[in-house]
């Protein structure tokens, strides 16, 4: 196991360096970085003089040595807006969008799971069916129009929910959480059930393929020929065995809530780093999207990693040799 996880780790690497390029890129070909630090007002020395600082005058190869060695370091450059580090930039609003997108997973996995399960075992169950029409319907709506008509029944028709923002917060250690307020499980009910509903929606349907192939096993057959009860086939049998890709489709859709919460985040003017991206872009704050990139590249790589042990606890015939 330790050496299968270091080989991937390794291989992890060769993809944060491709990444890492794909960053430099972005600070050679996105904009100039000089006039957005100087202003459009500066003088021809001062820009001479930053160009310099910055090692612009050097050859593209030794400029990208530079960038890795500062990135190995932590140092992804002074946002043009802020005039701050980026990094620290970035990881100020990481809690927001982490505790949005595992709050959104723990639904779509949890509430799907269960639903994928039923309209298996019960395919034919008026129920079943009205689950899957709607998981259908979560696949096809946007999440823009989600967002909205959930601010319009739930914040303007009914009155029960904000619209907007995080609300109350309490600091634990370096966390900024909103889960241990009544403020902020309020504000945060809306953005989780707009981000969970397309991932539960793939869950359930995903769930359901897979234990319908499952059930139809001889070894789930047997089970039942000896006297067994559909919900001791299902939970001690069937369900194991379906997981894996299920399990599979849970860690891609935890990095792509991380990754692609910005709309959800826009909408609903959530402080995380989707709304900060979004922001960053408009601005041309180059430093700000290459650290953004960077560190959710380093979250997908660390999930798939994570996928891929927890597939030996769920099936010990798998070896990683």
């Amino acid at each position: 196991m330790l050496r299968y996880v270091c080989k991937r780790l390794s291989q992890g690497f060769f993809v944060l360096a491709g990444v890492s390029f794909f960053c430099f890129l972005i600070f050679q070909y996105m904009g100039d970085p000089v006039l957005a630090l100087v202003g459009m007002d500066a003088t021809p020395a001062q820009i001479a003089d930053t160009t310099q600082r910055l090692g612009l005058d050097r050859p593209w190869y030794e400029q990208y040595l530079a960038f890795i060695a500062n990135v190995s370091r932590g140092d992804f450059g002074i946002s043009y807006l802020t005039k701050t580090p980026a990094l620290p930039l970035v990881l100020k609003r990481v809690p927001a969008t982490m505790e949005l997108a595992v709050m959104a997973m723990l639904v779509a996995t949890g509430l799907g799971g269960c639903i994928g399960v039923l309209a298996a075992v019960r395919p034919h169950w008026r129920v079943s069916r009205a689950l899957m029409l709607f998981s259908l319907a979560g696949i096809s709506l946007p999440t823009f129009l989600i967002a909205i008509l959930c601010i319009y029944l739930f914040c303007i028709v009914l009155g029960w929910l904000p619209p907007f923002g995080r609300g109350e917060v309490i600091r634990i250690g370096f966390w900024d959480t909103g889960l241990f307020t009544n403020d902020g499980w309020r504000h945060i009910v809306l953005p989780m059930t707009t981000l969970g509903l397309f991932q539960l929606s793939m869950s359930a349907r995903v769930l359901r393929g897979e234990m319908m192939e499952v059930m139809l096993e001889d070894y789930i057959r047997t089970a039942r020929a000896k006297g067994l009860s559909i919900g001791a086939v299902v939970w001690r049998h069937a369900l194991k065995n379906a997981l894996i890709p299920f399990v599979t489709i849970a860690g891609l859709q935890l990095g792509q809530l991380i990754a692609f919460s910005i709309v959800t985040e826009t909408v609903f003017q959530w402080p995380g780093m989707g709304a900060l991206l979004i922001a960053s872009i408009g601005q041309n704050d180059q430093p700000v999207v290459v650290t953004y990139i960077m560190l959710v590249a380093v979250l997908f790589v660390l999930i798939n990693l994570c996928v891929d042990i927890l597939y030996f606890f769920l099936n010990p015939k798998i070896s990683y040799v």
